[in-house]
């Protein structure tokens, strides 16, 4: 029996039979006298505080449980909290008495809860992938650049991060072999993957799994961005500045001779200023028009009537924009960028099979159901765009383009309301179509955006603690998967194996040994 458990004996004994001898305590509890004697030295040590006698109980030890493995867990490995900053904290609330509090002391604790959360979450996985069923994965891929390499492959459908693993290089050969292994513990396949247009990854996809590679929407708007925006913009600010000194000069000239020749002049230069202000603002709003138009240009549906759009039609809208930006860089002089352009152009019919790619899919399940001509008009024309638009409003941070898809996101669920299938249909099985519906618009993928957010996070928890061993990274894997939840409460894991899991935390706290005792108080204590 552990020190703790063996005070918890002692504590209880004397709190149901009242002050005792050493003598009768020791009878009563089964220790030794010399134990029983040496613990209740030490309980009067570390009774110097008017709420130590708490920590003596039952309850007061398992909320202390509670509160440090609560502590290490959230801040120290959820925030990149230090084991000394920590540790202060732990002495500022008088517990230096009650536990060990030292540096070294609680990064034992984190060494114990890091087999904890690996262990469980290894158990949860091999009892999952045995009962469940495991569907094909959407697949983002992508190297992030720590203390290490890291190569990170994330399932887009559900955010659950199959792969985050160091490597020495990022070749095709490794990428193939640390994939090939994921897949095969997980028994699923690829549909297809998304990612930057790097040759092994493309390689990957292609050769490795024979399926589509789609380049990733983020990174060609991104190329775009960084061709031009600074270059608008580094105009539009310097315009400005040349009219606020026209502005001065206009108000010294004023001063000095309102009437005279001089003010004339400055009057002239600055409604020059103006104008050329005005020039690029107007530069400025036509060029974010433009991305804003390409960005809701790679969608399955149209946004204004939200029919469903082929991947020819949607290729010759991005080319559209794409063109429009690169004749307004020629017309107002900007620096051409032909390499990236040539980049951007050559993604673009890769980018929109994705569209076709899509329906497909959309087709093949439906074509068991054996739908009528209506049935399947009011799936694939109302129900399939209808939940489309209200995902996307869901997950759009520009209030622009939510403000467009929420639009046509009304005129549509008015259609939908009257339409006499909804009407007639029970609502439990609308909720089923509903359901199918949603599963098919998060099988449209044109974003490994979410790989650019978990290696951003990353690397700012790397940043905070100044590099960690490689066996930390691992722990963060798993409490991306198991304990990051979304709005509606699941967790990426619950949404990958399509089953609930037991709270990560609980669990590991349940499984928790005894806190760390005290090197100072407790010092040659049985």
């Amino acid at each position: 029996m552990g020190f703790w458990n063996k005070s918890l004996q002692i504590c209880k004994c004397i709190c149901e039979h009242g002050k005792q001898s050493i003598r009768d305590i020791a009878r009563r509890t089964g220790f030794s006298r010399s134990s029983v004697h040496r613990h209740h030295q030490s309980r009067e040590g570390r009774d110097v505080h008017p709420e130590s006698w708490f920590w003596e109980t039952e309850e007061g030890r398992r909320w202390l449980t509670r509160l440090v493995v609560n502590t290490i867990y959230t801040f120290g490995f959820k925030r990149g909290v230090g084991a000394e900053t920590m540790s202060a904290f732990f002495i500022r609330l008088n517990l230096q008495e009650q536990m060990g509090c030292s540096p070294s002391a609680l990064r034992g604790v984190m060494r114990r809860l890091e087999a904890l959360i690996m262990e469980t979450a290894k158990t949860w996985e091999t009892e999952a992938v045995a009962s469940g069923e495991v569907r094909d994965i959407i697949g983002a891929v992508d190297e992030t650049f720590l203390e290490y390499m890291m190569l990170v492959l994330m399932d887009l459908h559900s955010g659950y991060i199959l792969l985050e693993e160091i490597a020495e290089d990022r070749s095709y050969e490794t990428w193939k072999a640390l994939v090939d292994q994921r897949l095969e513990t997980l028994k699923c396949g690829v549909r297809y993957l998304v990612s930057d247009r790097a040759k092994a990854l493309i390689k990957l996809a292609e050769k490795g799994f024979g399926c589509l590679s789609i380049p990733d929407f983020f990174h060609l708007v991104h190329e775009l961005v960084k061709s031009y925006s600074l270059s608008i913009g580094r105009r539009h600010k310097q315009a400005q500045k040349e009219l606020e000194k026209a502005e001065t000069a206009l108000e010294k000239a004023q001063r000095r001779s309102p009437e005279g020749a001089a003010a004339a002049l400055a009057i002239s230069e600055v409604e020059a200023c103006r104008q050329e202000v005005g020039r690029w603002e107007g530069v400025l709003s036509a060029y974010r028009h433009h991305l804003l138009s390409l960005s809701l240009a790679m969608h399955p549906f149209d946004l204004d009537e939200s029919k469903a759009l082929s991947a020819k039609q949607v290729e010759n809208r991005l080319q559209t924009e794409v063109v429009a930006i690169e004749t307004l860089v020629h017309e107002h002089e900007l620096p051409a960028r032909p390499e990236a352009m040539t980049k951007v152009f050559k993604q673009l019919p890769v980018l929109a099979a994705l569209v076709d790619f899509w329906w497909q899919g959309v087709r093949e399940d439906l074509k068991p159901m054996r739908l009528s001509a209506q049935w399947h008009q009011w799936a694939c024309d109302l129900l399939l765009p209808l939940v489309y638009w209200e995902y996307q409003v869901a997950h759009t941070r520009c209030a622009r383009r939510r403000a467009r898809m929420q639009e046509a996101l009304e005129g549509l669920r008015m259609a939908f309301d009257k339409h006499a299938i909804t009407q007639q249909m029970a609502p439990e099985i609308l909720q089923d179509w509903q359901a199918w519906a949603m599963q098919q618009v998060k099988a449209f993928q044109r974003s490994s955006s979410a790989v650019e957010g978990r290696n951003g996070y990353l690397s700012g928890m790397h940043h905070n603690q100044r590099g960690l061993p490689k066996k930390r990274y691992p722990v963060w894997t798993v409490l991306h998967n198991f304990d990051c939840r979304a709005s509606d409460g699941t967790t990426p894991a619950a949404r990958f194996f399509s089953r609930s899991f037991p709270d990560l935390f609980e669990t590991v706290l349940a499984r928790m040994d005894e806190l760390p005792r005290p090197r100072r108080q407790l010092a040659g204590l049985a």
